[in-house]
This record gives structure tokens, sequence and C-alpha cells, in this order.
């Protein structure tokens, strides 16, 4: 039977967009075991048609079977049990994205198989079977997370329907193909101009981790512990795949031995994509990357390229394991997959580059994760998801980032071993299968002996992050430790909630550094340091107590003044860096939500000036930058920028803007964060001619730009650069060796302040040359720069319908609202509510409630510590 219908042209009608729809859950009337399927793909015409095979076990008496299936046509439909074909008719449900076959004859229980024909273009959406260009000319790959296999072929489209794939491309004869099994066969044919690649069997996988992409793909090729691996782009960047050819080498054979099952899939390849939505997708044994993500320079990369890669490498391939072979039941559960591998990644990295400081990487994430937990419009790590719409949107920081930062908690208060033996409990129990949150914590609970199931549902199944007050008291030379909890909030307005986290502490004091881990899980509770697991050494009370030991929590601390005061000499002495970037962290946040004075944070600050640590210094820099811009008046911004160069000049007279042959990885990051800072938030006229002088002379031949340091350098010289320096970086761009040399010149062009230069570089979001993956990315760089912020907002309202196909790929729509969390007045909020209650956006309805909620505590801090910091610098 024909049916000539195209799925989404029905929604088109009923004015409903697909992804705003609900999420209709397939019923189990029919379960898949095995998909046969065979694609023909067109890449000169964009489109592709398919055949597919899918046999299934009927659990009861049914006419009717239902499948996901979104802009497809369906050219025929069949249903065969014992041989007996049935001609099928289709019906199609556009809100719920499934079409139902019906049969004349009621299918008995037992083995079936549905054979369906379809056909559709290669769309330009970035996602399902979609098309890329590189070169001047085609490319076909697939993005199916989380909701769009769908898209490529008819499917029962929920991560519990597991099932094997067998792949059959028909493509042109100067193409190849990859898909998840490795290749049997290539064939001529049909036709003189084409020829057909089978693919083995998959293992058991979720339809969301298939993939296929088609094109003149070359690859480097190694292998570990037996596993063949291959690192594949277009021809002219195939050469920029050896940093992760190495890295995944390195990275599996890691993860075989932590993991007590070796690598289960059988090869890996590892594909750059010219265009790609995601960062990476971890389809199983054939993971897909942006350009940027996988592809560096041996020669020219800097440290944060080549550590980017080493990261997503390190994320995607963790879940090969925790996602792939054994993956979450649900949509609701995606933590699992994600805030594992988001812990996970920096295991391996820990292990082979200590340099990196990886500890400080983790507790930057926690604070990332803190900073939106502390909103009213957060969610819990595990929250109901229903729709297309509702499942994308939970692809966020508190998915990956407090996800990570909680198994992060588990895995220092277990200890390491007990840890990973719950983990590996974990996936034997479950592999090829699907498994819950409880199933997690039963398992970990189980293997280590400690009640990990009361302590994790307390981080996932309630929002927001806790706050520990933290007082310390001597009487007669012993010390008594008072602690608190309550959650957190972003403002005193914010109600607290009455939850009671089961929140394990490690305190160190003054004098000790090695106790271990106990169990906070009261309101309050006073005890002595003994109680508290601390040994007393000496006579006397401890001078400080610090209570999250290698910020290893997942909570914010409060100290008292008398407690900040005595531990601030010992900052850098005592503190490690991921304590000392956790301590003033936490110090700002309690400024912003008013509990604290931006005086107190600028002491504490002021402290630092030593500071070695490139990530400490990063993250300091994000409440410079804010006070600067929002806290201080015409009157005293000159007087606090020379406070921000008296931090960091010194380092700047040490490290220089060129670097040197002997500079180790962390040096050189160190000079990039102090190069940003004292350049763009001091306004250090030497540093601003230093970085000009310095691109001016790598333009003319002479020394090139540091590659690590080049980012800011850029940065700072495009600040106050001209016509001219826009045109070079924009040519630079444009004639980029490498994807990391192109995304630093284009970003750059979001940080001049000329007004004339702002408009050209918003003009250039609409060019055809930028890309749709890129647009949201390069546009949300304006909102970050001051002086670009309100042209941007008029930019984007101005020209919101053009916008729309670039900004709505893959959680563009998303990052474009979080960018106007940047603003700082009722004006731009009022602005910006009503354009989006104008053009509204299902997808992120919680994000643009977070961003007013930012916005709203920016203008209450602007007005309560502008006073403050007025006086504290009248005071120097």
């Amino acid at each position: 039977m024909r049916v000539p219908l195209i799925l989404l042209a029905i929604a088109a009608c009923l004015g409903l967009s697909a992804r705003e729809a609900r999420a209709q859950r397939l019923p189990t009337t029919a379960l898949p075991d095995h998909y046969d399927l065979a694609f023909d793909v067109d890449l000169a015409r964009a489109t592709f048609t398919g055949t597919e095979t899918i046999h299934v076990r009927v659990a009861a008496p049914t006419r009717r079977i239902v499948l996901h299936a979104l802009e497809l046509k369906f050219e025929t439909a069949a249903i065969a049990v014992a041989g007996q074909r049935q001609d099928a008719s289709v019906s199609f449900d556009a809100a719920a994205e499934t079409a139902t076959l019906t049969v004349a004859r009621e299918l008995l229980p037992g083995p079936a198989d549905i054979h369906i024909a379809f056909s559709a273009p290669l769309n330009a959406a970035l996602r399902g079977f979609y098309l890329s260009r590189a070169n001047g000319r085609n490319y076909a790959v697939t993005q199916f997370e989380s909701t769009d296999a769908r898209r490529a072929f008819p499917c029962f489209d929920e991560p519990a329907f597991k099932a094997t794939f067998s792949i059959a491309l028909t493509i042109d004869r100067r193409d190849t193909a990859i898909s998840n099994g490795r290749l049997l066969s290539d064939t001529p044919g049909p036709g003189p101009n084409r020829h057909t690649l089978r693919f083995a069997e998959s293992p058991k996988m979720s339809t969301y981790l298939v993939a296929m992409a088609v094109g003149d793909f070359e690859c480097l090729e190694g292998a570990s512990d037996g596993i063949p691996i291959r690192v594949c782009a277009t021809p002219d960047k195939k050469a920029l795949g050896h940093i992760a050819l190495d890295a995944a080498e390195r990275i599996l054979a890691f993860y075989d031995r932590y993991y007590s099952i070796k690598y289960p899939f059988g090869k890996l390849d590892l594909v750059a994509v010219p265009d790609f939505a995601a960062g990476a997708m971890e389809n199983t044994a054939s993971i897909f990357y942006r350009e940027i993500d996988l592809l560096a320079s041996s020669s020219s990369a800097s440290v944060a390229e080549v550590q980017r890669v080493w990261d997503v490498l390190a994320h995607e391939m963790a879940h090969q394991w925790f996602g792939d072979l054994v993956t979450m039941a649900w949509w609701d559960d995606l933590w699992l997959n994600e805030g594992f591998a988001t812990w996970m990644e920096k295991q391996p990295l820990a292990a082979m580059k200590p340099e990196w400081e990886m500890d400080v990487d983790a507790a930057r994430d926690a604070d990332r994760a803190k900073a939106l937990d502390a909103l009213a419009a957060t969610r819990p790590i595990h929250a109901p998801v229903t729709s297309p719409a509702a499942i994308e949107a939970s692809f966020d920081v508190i998915a990956y980032e407090k996800g990570g930062s909680v198994m992060r908690m588990i895995e220092g208060y277990l200890g390491r071993e007990a840890f990973r033996r719950g983990v590996n409990a974990y996936l034997e129990a479950h592999r090829y299968g699907n498994a819950t949150s409880a199933d997690f914590w039963t398992a970990v609970a189980r293997a280590s002996g400690q009640p990990v199931d009361r302590i994790m549902p307390s981080f996932v199944n309630e929002p927001g992050v806790p706050l520990v007050d933290v007082s310390l008291a001597c009487d007669a030379g012993r010390a008594q430790l008072t602690l608190g909890q309550q959650r957190f909030t972003a403002s005193t307005s914010s109600s607290a909630s009455g939850t009671v986290w089961q929140i394990p502490l490690a305190i160190k004091t003054s004098t000790t550094a090695d106790a271990p881990f106990q169990l906070f899980d009261a309101p309050s509770q006073t005890l002595s340091l003994a109680q508290a697991g601390v040994q007393r050494t000496g006579d006397g009370c401890p001078a400080w107590a610090f209570v999250n030991k290698n910020a290893i929590g997942y909570f914010r601390t409060a100290y008292t003044p008398v407690l900040l005061r005595a531990m601030a000499p010992d900052v850098e002495s005592h503190l490690t860096p991921s304590e000392r970037l956790s301590l003033v962290d936490d110090e700002w946040a309690l400024v912003r939500a008013g509990r604290h004075t931006a005086a107190d944070f600028l002491s504490l600050a002021a402290g630092y000036r030593g500071e070695r640590s490139s990530g400490v210094l990063v993250q300091i820099d994000e409440p410079l930058r804010f006070i600067g811009e929002h806290l201080t008046s015409d009157a005293t911004r000159e007087r606090y920028q020379r406070f921000v160069r008296s931090l960091l000049r010194p380092l700047y007279d040490e490290l220089g803007i060129a670097a040197a042959a002997t500079d180790t990885d962390d040096r050189r990051a160190l000079r990039a964060a102090v190069i940003d800072t004292l350049g763009n938030v001091g306004r250090d006229p030497d540093v601003a001619r230093d970085a000009a002088r310095a691109i001016e002379a790598a333009r003319s031949g002479g020394a090139a730009l540091d590659p690590t340091a080049a980012d800011a350098v850029v940065t700072v010289a495009a600040s106050r650069g001209d016509a001219h320096l826009f045109d070079a970086l924009s040519d630079a761009a444009a004639h980029a060796s490498s994807p990391g040399e192109h995304y630093r010149y284009l970003y750059s062009l979001a940080a001049f302040e000329d007004p004339a230069l702002i408009q050209r570089g918003l003009d250039g979001v609409l060019a055809p040359d930028l890309r749709a993956q890129d647009a949201s990315l390069y546009l949300a760089r304006f909102f970050r720069n001051p002086i670009a912020r309100a042209p941007a907002w008029t930019f984007v309202k101005q020209h919101w319908d053009a916008l729309v196909p670039k900004v709505m790929v893959f959680g563009g729509d998303r990052r474009i609202v979080e960018a106007l969390g940047a603003f700082c007045d009722t004006g731009a909020r009022d602005d910006v509510r009503a354009f989006f209650t104008a053009h509204p956006l299902p997808a992120t309805s919680r994000v643009l409630a977070q961003t007013l909620e930012r916005i709203d505590a920016c203008i209450a801090l602007r007005t309560s510590q502008t006073p403050v910091v007025t006086t504290w610098l009248a005071g120097r």
C-alpha cells in the first residue's frame, strides 16, 4: 500500500510544532528485537530512501502497532507473521510524532516482521539524517539524541526499546560511509556510479545511538588494547586528528583498567563533522564531533585546545559504558549518562595530565551548577519530562555539572576503590539493558556498605544547593564546631525549603588536614573537633576550620567573619587550589545573595594577589568583571581598575606577553588568565599596547602569538581596535588553518567597542558563510561585551525572523536567552519579558525565568552594593 503522506505537514496545518507537543510513550504491544535497515543516499539531490524490516515480539493480540515517525514519506507498509504478509494502512498523529500501522487480521502473540519503505529529504536542521556542507560538496550525517531517530526511519524511539541494528548504505562510488558496526562488505552497484556498504550487526542499543555518516571522509588509524581506533575528518582536515588519536588510545587503555568490563564494541570511530549542532555525540562505537572538539594542530594548538580535545574524548568515551552499554530507562534519568560522563572525563586526564589541575576544573563545574541551583527556577536532577522540547531542555548544567559534582562527592566520601566497585557492580547488573537512579545508588550502597542510598536521593530528587553555616568556638582550650544547613537561595526574597540533606563533610583546620568524611544529616549540630574526626595536635584551639576538604562537597559554605579573617593569611599556604576556588566562589555567592557585602569579597580577593593557579584566577575573573561593570560608577571606575591592576600587574611583569620554550602548560594558561583579566577588567594600557604590538608583529611575519595566550591577546587588542584590525581578524577567521584558530578570530569580532564595528560584527550573524551551528555561540558573545549588549539586543529583535532558522539549532535559542541575563536594568528586563511573551520559545521557558531572575538579582545588588564598593575603594 502506498501512503504518500509527509508527517510534519499535518503539524503545520494544525499550527503545532512537533517539538512542543506531548510525548506519547509508545504502547508495549510490540517490542523490537532487531532492525534491518537499508538506505540509498543521494547527496547531489540531498535526499534518501530507505527500507526496513523490524523484527518484533507481539505481546498481546492486536491489529495495531504504533511507531515513531517524523518528516518521513511512507511508500509501503506491511506486517508479516509466519510468512503471511498483510498490507498495513497508516495513520499519523502529528502531535505525538507517531505512525500507527493497522492490519485487517489480528496479530497473535509471538514474533512478527514490520516492513516499511520510506523516503525523505536530508534536512537542514542538523537533527535526524541531515545535510552538511564543506569544501563545496555535500555530506550526510545523523544526530538522533534525543528524539530524532524517528526523522530517519520509523522506529520505537525510546531509550528502553533496545534492539540490534544491521545497516547498509548505497552511496556514490567516490564516497565512503561510517556506522556503528565494522564494515563487512563493499560491493559495486546498483548502477555504474554507486556502491553498497554493509556493516556488522550492532550491539543491543537504543535508537538514539544509531549513527551514519556519508561523504569523502578520510581517517587516521590506531589501536588500543586490540581495539582499532580511527579519527576521521574531511580530507583537508585529516592531519589535524593526531592529538585526538593519541589521546583516544591512552583514554581507552585507562578505561579498560577502570571498568571491570573492557571496551565491548569491537571498534571505535571518532568522526569530525563540518556541521554538528551538539559538541559531540556518543553513538555506539562511532562518536561524532564538532570539528573544534576533535581536531587541533599538533604544532600550534593552545593548551586549552588540547585539553578540550582530551576532555570531550574522555566524556564521550565514558558514555560507551555509561549511556550505551547501560542506558537510562527514560530521559528523566539523563543525568545517569551526562553526570557520570562529566565526572569520569576528569579521571584519565588527572592521571595522565596532572599539570591540568582537574580538581580545579571539577570545582569550577560544581560552582557553575551551584550558581544555577540557587535560583528559584532551578529543577531537581531527576525531574519528569514528557515532551521532546522538555527532554531537550533537560540537557543543562543540572544534568551535567551538578550530576558530575554529586558523583565526585560520593566518590570522595566512599574512597576511589569503593566507588569503583559500586560503578562496576551497576554495569555488570545492567549491561546491554536500562537502569534508573535507584538502580545506581542501590548498587553503590551494596558494594560500599555505606548509606549512599540515603545520601544521593536528597541531592538527586530535591532541587537546590545546601548552605552550611560554620562557626568555631574555643572554651578552656577545647574547640567546638557549630554547623547549620539550609537551602541556599540567590536572593534574600527567595524562600528556603525544609529539605535536610545528607551531606558528606571532611574538615581540615589550621593545624590538621586529614580528617575523614562525616555525614552531616541534621538541621544544626554542635560537636567537638574530635567528634568531627579531627585529630588534635598540640595544645589550644585551631585558628580556623574549613569544612569542604578538596572542595569535594556539593554545598556552599558561610564562615563567620572571625573565621574568614583567621583563614585569610593561610589561604595560599594551607588551602589547595580547588579549596581556594571554592572559598572565593562561595564568598561571591553570599554577596550575590545579599548575605555578605562586596567589601567582604574584595578584602578576600585582595589576598589572592599571589595566586598561581590559572583555574582559580579564571574563576575570580567573573566577580571582578561584574563589580567593575555593575558596582562602580564613573567616579570610582578608574580607582577600581587600579585595584585590579595592583592584584595582577606583578604577575604580568613576571610572565610577559610572550611564552618561553621552558614554560609549563599551567604557566602558559596562567599568562592567558592574567592578560585577560588585567587587559579587560583592569584596562591596563600597557597590556593593551603589548597585545596590539604582538598581533601586528605576528601579521608582519614576526614571532607568532603563543597559542595559549592568543585568545586573550586578540580579545584585549580587539576591545581597543579599529576597522583595520577588524578586517584583519575577520580575514584570519576566514583563512584559519585549524578550527581553533577560526573560532579565536571569529569570536574576537564581538569584543570591539566601536559602534560601527559592533554593527559590522552583528551583521555577520546573518552572513551565509556563518554556519548555523555557530550562530548562537557567536551572537551570545556580543552580550558579554557591555558596549555591544544593547546594540545586540536591538539586532536580535529587528532580525528575529531571519535569526530563528539559525539560532533554533540544538539549544541555540537557550544560549541566546541565557546571554540576556547579562542585562542589569529594569527597562531591559521588561523588554526581554515582553519580547518572549510575543515570540514564545516553549523549550526555553525555564531558562527565560532564570534569566529574568538573574537580571532582578543584579538590579538589587547594584542598588545595595555600589555604595559599599565606593566606600571600600575610598579606604584603600
